[in-house]
């Protein structure tokens, strides 16, 4: 092959940096378009009902929007990459809006946090909290919008404080994160990895990546904290301890990554769950909750997935906890497809109302499309 003429290659390349120039150009231009549409959306809320506290974040359109970005792209780019570009500009939009406040379980680090960026974009403001009983209380009292919380873990179960939280709660489910969790073994710049003797993180993050730790790091010492991000916090300072957290708590803290990826299970995903108030609409590909308690007595539990069965709706998650009634009683936490405004899973809340002794709707949502 004959080696192209510098001045060809120079020529060449200025023609396309001139258009990649003029394509900037224009999504400038397109980009203050549709944040003018926003604010333009604002005030048709604001002077719609005067009175009223207008709600700006619409979880269901998103979901629309974000599902169709994904269905009509057609690369270079990837969907997924398109698509979270699409959530930072509707993040940046939404807050010319009404900038969202968001709670999270903290503290800041954890992949909880990560899981609120996923979802809101970085342009909500994000508040971390001490436990997620503190999460349900700051949304419930009106001091955040949102809330997110874990709900359970691909590789190690439910997350039973967040469904417990439930059962006192008014707050309403109104999104889902999924979040692949990978794990990195973390240490201070300049540590000896022949210095480590102890290991800390969340107990549950330890128990993710025991057979690696059996591997590699036999002697080290598992020492379990309150979440992967104090754990980071706490050995930025420790020349003799390594963290086990992801990728925004070492950021966060200035940590080096010693091994990455080291969680057992290449696939172990961590579903978060949306906190709100109001009620979601459909978006057309969503998921219900439902809390049911029963009376305990034979085919109580064959009574309660009977319905569904018969109506063809698909359960996708069913967890017991014991019920605050008394010794000896649960409730059922159920996830399902469709939203609870579709006639067959209304008629089947319906039919679970007239044979169980309590029916709460946690709510309808879009499932995950990130």
């Amino acid at each position: 092959m004959t080696a192209q003429d510098p001045k060809d290659t120079e020529a060449a390349l200025a023609a396309l940096r001139e258009r990649i120039d003029a394509i900037d150009l224009e999504l400038q231009r397109l980009l203050n378009a549709r944040a003018e549409a926003a604010q333009e959306v604002a005030r048709v809320k604001l002077e719609a009902d005067p009175g009223a506290e207008p709600v700006f974040y619409r979880p269901e359109r998103e979901a629309q929007v974000l599902a169709r970005v994904k269905a009509r792209n057609t690369g270079p780019m990837g969907s997924e990459e398109m698509a979270r570009l699409f959530r930072e500009i509707m993040s940046c939009c939404l807050a010319l809006e009404q900038p969202l406040t968001v709670a999270y379980l903290g503290p800041e680090g954890t992949f909880t946090e990560a899981a609120a960026v996923k979802h809101f974009g970085h342009f909500a403001r994000t508040r971390p909290m001490a436990s997620i009983g503190e999460v349900f209380r700051e949304v419930e009292s009106g001091s955040a919008h949102y809330g997110v919380v874990p709900v359970e873990n691909s590789t190690e179960g439910v997350v039973n404080h967040t469904l417990d939280s439930f059962m006192a709660s008014k707050l309403q489910i109104a999104g889902e994160v999924e979040l692949r969790i990978h794990h990195h073994l973390l240490i201070p710049p300049g540590v000896a990895p022949a210095d480590l003797t102890r290991v800390l993180s969340h107990q549950q993050s330890l128990a993710q990546c025991r057979y690696w730790l059996d591997a590699h790091w036999p002697k080290l010492e598992r020492i379990p904290v309150a979440s992967n991000a104090e754990a980071a916090a706490m050995v930025r300072k420790d020349s003799n301890a390594a963290a086990i957290a992801g990728e925004m708590a070492a950021e966060r803290y200035g940590l080096t990554r010693l091994a990455d990826n080291i969680e057992d299970q290449p696939d172990n995903t961590t579903r978060f769950l949306v906190l709100g108030g109001q009620r979601v609409p459909p978006s057309g590909r969503d998921k219900t909750t439902l809390l049911v308690s029963t009376r305990n007595e034979p085919g109580a539990l064959y009574q309660l997935l009977e319905p569904f069965h018969r109506h063809g709706i698909s359960l996708t998650r069913l967890e017991t906890r014991p019920s605050r009634a008394g010794n000896w009683s649960y409730v059922f936490f159920i996830d399902c497809e469709g939203h609870q405004d579709e006639p067959d899973v209304a008629q089947v809340i319906d039919e679970l109302r007239a044979i169980t002794i309590e029916v709460k709707s946690l709510g309808s949502f879009p499932r995950a499309v990130l």
